[in-house]
């Protein structure tokens, strides 16, 4: 199905998604561990835990990977 502009991408658990902005801890990767209209995420370099707003976050996402690639903290 073709994406349609202000589509929101589809987000499934343990995904791992770039943001723009690094976390204090140096690491750009997260790990999604709760959808709804709020998605938990986990840092994957200090495992500090977040809510976000499902809005917010495809604003400040860079890259959706799936759970099953393993992404350098680079």
């Amino acid at each position: 199905m073709p994406r349609r502009a202000g589509m929101l991408p589809e987000l499934k658990l343990d995904d791992i998604v770039r943001l723009r902005k690094t976390h204090p801890c140096g690491s750009t990767d997260w790990k999604v561990v709760r959808l709804g209209a709020d998605i938990g995420l986990v840092c994957l370099g200090c495992g500090h835990r977040v809510l976000m707003e499902r809005r917010k976050l495809v604003k400040s996402m860079k890259k959706l990977n799936p759970p099953d690639v393993i992404t350098n903290n680079q």
